[in-house]
């Protein structure tokens, strides 16, 4: 299956090779996990096959801060191996995509009274290019507080002493699961989206496939494989029940939730990392058109299905915004979207939310289910080569099969390969001249390739062949129709959600073209009157959980 064919108009034949075949692995959970380790696996000559219930990164891996960051707060918790390796993961990871993964500078504000005092900061930040191999322009830098306030004038000039500026990189976690998964199939992986596992099949004591319904046309089927891995982020639990192996350690689920402004509602010039008055820390960060903020880390255990910002959220991280940014008086009216995830990790008695190790663990059933969870979205490739690890050991003694060595660092990402930053930064300004003749702003031609990379090509050349009277509208459609016939999206919520992210960063435009979206989806996939006006509802509900305060 080549990633041509990934499409809703191909589902049935999908359907049909998950029949037909014996897979050496069945990945469950089409988060950043399961897509890494797809890749992974698929890479090394393994026949796999991935399974997720919702859409592709529904979960927790549309909803994190977006950040592929090197994890300094960790520094405090002496996890000073954690902080090695994502920062090591954190320098592959935007090799292999930096049109995904873009490196963002970071500005730590040193406040009176703050968490971070002026020596320790230093000192942390020293630590944290060292472990993260951190390297020229990027190595972290001490600014008194004249620098501080040129690089940020929005912070409080009465309290500020000074501040550190390192570096970061910003992603979509969405696109980068879902690029992950894309280029999977280039290795012969099959992925589908919206079919949920209900049981387990059994060859005597030990697992040997999957019971899965598909919840668009409410068939149930079997996958037969010689493995499985459970990667199902926050209900990894759930299916280690079915599976009767939820003993030991278990999950500890707690929520986190982000903001999203107008830019002239706080007008950032920088990222930052700042104090919040219960000792806490957040970000703030620009991204295009707006600047988002967050986030909370609160213990959660509530419906895992309907996981929104509450009022207290808002309020929460109002008031930490505006403590911050006393010029600023944002308020609930300010907010113009927002989101809200969990995160799926280990359960330490006496421990609160902030203090949770995000490192990973793999539990082993007595049935042979592995599951894998906890860990960071910047951790996924080392995460994924772990686990994959185990499952090649066991295929390799138990078949004559041999499989290649884990190679992912060295595999770009569809919408590559890219030289480096250098190049993908020449190839927006050679799209914004394209469609600067069409008077787009410079903001639609970098969305464009930090969302597609060099898809982008695929998109204008729709897009040039389009004949209606509005330039936007037709580059919102062409977008729809790559996004339709190579990257399975059944609903329009995928569309306006996971694979632009307009939810998010670009609400209007989800409000403006709705019609139109739907339109075509009726037409393209056949859809009947109850079924659009199903998605039209659950659209209108969630605009307005995303919103309204």
């Amino acid at each position: 299956m080549k990633k041509e064919n990934f499409t809703y108009l191909k589902r049935d034949k999908i359907t049909e090779e998950l029949k037909a075949n014996t897979f050496d692995l069945v990945v469950i959970g089409g988060g950043i996990t399961g897509a890494g380790i797809l890749l992974d696996a698929s890479s090394r000559g393994m026949k796999v096959a991935l399974i997720e219930k919702g859409d592709f990164a529904s979960g927790t891996s549309s909803k994190s801060s977006k950040l592929i960051h090197g994890g300094l707060r960790y520094l405090k918790q002496f996890e000073l191996m954690l902080v090695k390796e994502v920062g090591t993961e954190r320098a592959i990871v935007h090799k292999l995509a930096p049109h995904l993964v873009i490196p963002e500078k970071m500005l730590l504000p040193l406040i009176e009274d703050g968490s971070y005092g002026e020596w320790m900061t230093s000192i942390g930040l020293k630590v944290y290019d060292i472990l993260a191999d951190v390297e020229g322009d990027d190595k972290r830098k001490m600014m008194n507080k004249e620098e501080t306030l040129a690089l940020e004038p929005l912070l409080p000039e009465g309290i500020l002493k000074g501040s550190g500026y390192y570096a970061e990189y910003r992603t979509d976690d969405a696109r980068l699961t879902l690029e992950n998964i894309k280029t999977a199939l280039n290795y012969n992986a099959t992925a589908i989206n919206y079919t949920k596992v209900t049981d387990f099949l059994y060859d005597g004591d030990q697992i040997s496939g999957v019971t899965v319904t598909d919840a668009v046309s409410g068939e149930s089927y079997q996958i037969h494989s010689k493995y499985v891995i459970n990667a199902a982020g926050p209900w990894v639990d759930e299916l280690r029940t079915i599976n009767h192996s939820k003993e030991g350690k278990q999950l500890h689920l707690t929520k986190g939730v982000h903001l999203v402004f107008e830019k002239a509602k706080l007008p950032l010039k920088q990222s930052v990392y700042f104090d919040i008055p219960d000792g806490r820390m957040m970000f703030a960060i620009p991204r295009g058109n707006v600047t988002y903020a967050g986030t909370t880390d609160t213990n959660y255990k509530h419906s895992k299905e309907d996981v929104v910002a509450t009022v207290e959220d808002a309020d929460y991280l109002l008031d930490a915004i505006n403590n911050m940014f006393p010029s600023v008086h944002l308020e609930r009216k300010d907010i113009v979207s927002s989101w809200a995830g969990l995160r799926p990790l280990i359960h330490e008695e006496g421990k609160s939310p902030s203090e949770l190790s995000r490192k990973d663990e793999i539990f082993n059933s007595d049935s042979g289910l592995l599951s894998m969870a906890g860990g960071k979205l910047t951790g996924y490739r080392k995460m994924a080569e772990r686990v994959v690890d185990k499952v090649h050991k066991k295929l390799e003694k138990q078949t004559s099969a041999r499989f290649k060595d884990v190679f992912t660092d060295k595999i770009p990402l569809t919408g590559g390969p890219w030289k480096k930053y250098k190049e993908v930064k020449k190839y927006i300004t050679k799209i914004n001249d394209i469609l600067e003749k069409d008077n787009f702003e410079a903001h639609e031609a970098w969305y464009l390739v930090t969302t597609y990379g060099k898809q982008t090509e695929a998109i204008l050349q729709i897009y040039a062949s389009s004949t209606g009277a509005n330039p936007k509208e037709n580059l919102i459609m062409a977008e729809l129709e790559f996004c339709m016939h190579h990257e399975m999206v059944v609903t329009p919520l995928d569309f306006f959600i996971r694979r632009t992210g307009r939810l998010y960063f670009n609400i209007e435009s989800v409000k403006a073209y709705r019609e139109k979206v739907f339109a075509v989806f009726k037409e393209t996939f056949a859809l009947s009157e109850e079924t659009l006006s199903a998605y039209n509802s659950e659209l209108d509900a969630l605009i307005k959980s995303h919103s309204e305060f």
